[in-house]
């Protein structure tokens, strides 16, 4: 009998196929030859929003979600930041299915596409946005 595989188990292999989806959409995105690769990925993921510090049980920090999907399994980015207009200082992926969870930092191959596209999400106004919306609840 095969044991199913934990999340701590498939956390690094999502990653890989997560950033194999959004290396290529982003560079579609920075050239906007055509409107379709913009369109591309502006409409990855499913959310991107602020989960302010206390939210979950033991989260003592607040962080910026970029939610990428939903159900069994789910995954999403997590931009750690000072505040909306500051530099991110940490970014983890996090992947979880059903009572299981596992996060990875990164890494030198991605950190350096991801810092762009949380600045990105600062300069196009949705980080302050989602964090004056949470702060508001």
């Amino acid at each position: 009998m095969e044991t199913e595989r934990t999340c701590r188990d498939r956390v690094v292999p999502a990653l890989h196929g997560r950033m194999t989806d959004i290396i290529p959409l982003w560079d579609g995105y920075k050239r906007g030859v055509t409107e379709a690769e913009i369109e591309e990925f502006l409409q990855y993921g499913l959310s991107f929003d602020y989960v302010a510090p206390g939210t979950f049980d033991h989260q003592n920090e607040g962080y910026w979600r970029w939610q990428i999907g939903w159900g069994g399994p789910s995954d999403e980015f997590r931009f750690y930041s000072s505040g909306p207009e500051f530099p991110c200082y940490r970014t983890e992926y996090w992947f979880m299915d059903w009572y299981d969870k596992a996060m990875v930092f990164p890494g030198p191959d991605y950190e350096p596409i991801l810092e762009e596209i949380w600045e990105w999400f600062k300069d196009v106004g949705a980080a302050e946005a989602e964090y004056k919306k949470a702060l508001e609840n």
